[in-house]
C-alpha cells in the first residue's frame, strides 16, 4: 500500500497541473478510478504511480484546453486522455457499480481492493467524519439496487447453501459487503474495530 507521503505527492502534482485549486481533489480521483478499473488495484506500484501521475497530468490538460471549447467537449470527451485505459483493455464493470456515482464507485472498488480506511482516506482527501458518511451513503444505495435473478452458477460449489450462509454476516451492522471466492470461502469487508484492519476473512 501508499505510504502517507505517497498520497501527499500525488495531490500535490495535481494541485500543481490543476486550472483551479479547487480541482485537485477531481483531477486524483479521477485518475484512481481509472485505475481501478483497469485492474491496477497494486497502487504502491512504482508503475502504477507514474501511471497515475500520467493520467493526471493529460486530464488536466485536457480540462485547460477544453476550457475554451465548450461547445465541443461531449464530442473531445469521446477521445478521452492519451494515457488512459483503451476500451480494450477495461474490465466490464459490475452493473450495481456502473450505477454508481464517481465518488461512491472509487470509493466501493478501493475498499474491494483491499485498501485501508486510513488509505482511502488520504486518497479521496477525505476527514474520517466524511469517509463514514460515503460508505453510509454507499450502503444505503447498492441496498436499493435491483439485481436480475440469476439461476445458480454451474460447478461443484453450493453456490444456493453459499447464499444462504452469507446473509447473515451481511445483515451485521458494520458490514460492508459479503461475498466468497472461487473455492467457496466466505469473507465478510466489514468497518474493523483495529484502525488498521479493514478487511475480515472468514473461511
Amino acid at each position: 500500500m501508499l505510504a502517507h507521503r505517497q498520497f501527499k505527492d500525488l495531490h500535490a502534482l495535481a494541485r500543481r497541473a490543476a486550472r483551479r485549486p479547487g480541482d485537485a481533489d477531481d483531477l486524483v480521483q479521477q485518475a484512481i478510478l481509472a485505475a481501478l478499473e483497469a485492474g491496477r488495484t497494486d497502487l504502491a506500484a512504482p508503475e502504477t504511480r507514474r501511471w497515475l501521475a500520467g493520467v493526471i497530468r493529460n486530464r488536466a490538460a485536457f480540462d485547460a484546453r477544453t476550457a475554451a471549447r465548450r461547445g465541443k467537449r461531449e464530442r473531445a470527451w469521446a477521445d478521452s486522455i492519451p494515457g488512459e485505459p483503451t476500451r480494450a483493455t477495461e474490465k466490464r464493470p459490475d452493473p450495481a457499480l456502473s450505477s454508481l456515482s464517481p465518488a461512491l464507485r472509487v470509493t466501493a472498488l478501493l475498499a474491494l481492493s483491499g485498501h485501508t480506511r486510513q488509505e482511502i482516506g488520504w486518497l479521496l482527501n477525505l476527514s474520517d467524519d466524511a469517509l463514514r458518511q460515503r460508505i453510509s451513503q454507499l450502503k444505503k444505495v447498492l441496498a436499493n439496487v435491483e439485481r436480475p435473478h440469476a439461476p445458480d452458477p454451474d460447478g461443484a460449489l453450493a453456490f444456493g447453501r453459499i447464499r444462504r450462509a452469507l446473509l447473515g454476516p451481511a445483515r451485521r451492522r458494520d458490514a460492508f459487503l459479503a461475498s466468497h471466492d472461487p473455492d467457496g470461502h466466505l469473507f465478510v469487508v466489514s468497518r474493523s474495530r483495529i484502525p488498521a484492519l479493514r478487511q475480515q476473512t472468514r473461511g
